[in-house]
């Protein structure tokens, strides 16, 4: 698989538009659910989850910046079209 250059990292973007995946932790006093998808060029976030307080619900969706989607492609590069990528 090639470098993961940021030209690298748009093109896998680009080549893999609605691609989707999640993950999902379970700890002592918390559980997490993100759903990770492939949108307009870019990688959309979402993060449900709970933790151990009274009031502490929450879904949070974000854009992710260049660290989550380097770390992200690395990760999930085998499962994807890398067609024209060298």
């Amino acid at each position: 698989m090639a470098r993961l250059t940021k030209k690298i990292r748009q093109m896998l973007l680009d080549n893999n538009e609605g691609f989707s995946t999640s993950t999902y932790y379970e700890g002592k006093n918390s559980r997490e659910e993100r759903i990770y998808t492939i949108k307009d060029g870019q990688l959309n976030i979402r993060a449900i989850g709970k933790t151990s307080w009274a009031d502490s619900h929450y879904d949070n969706e974000w854009i992710a910046d260049e660290e989550e989607t380097h770390r992200f492609l690395y990760n999930h590069q085998r499962e994807m079209n890398t067609d024209g990528i060298e």
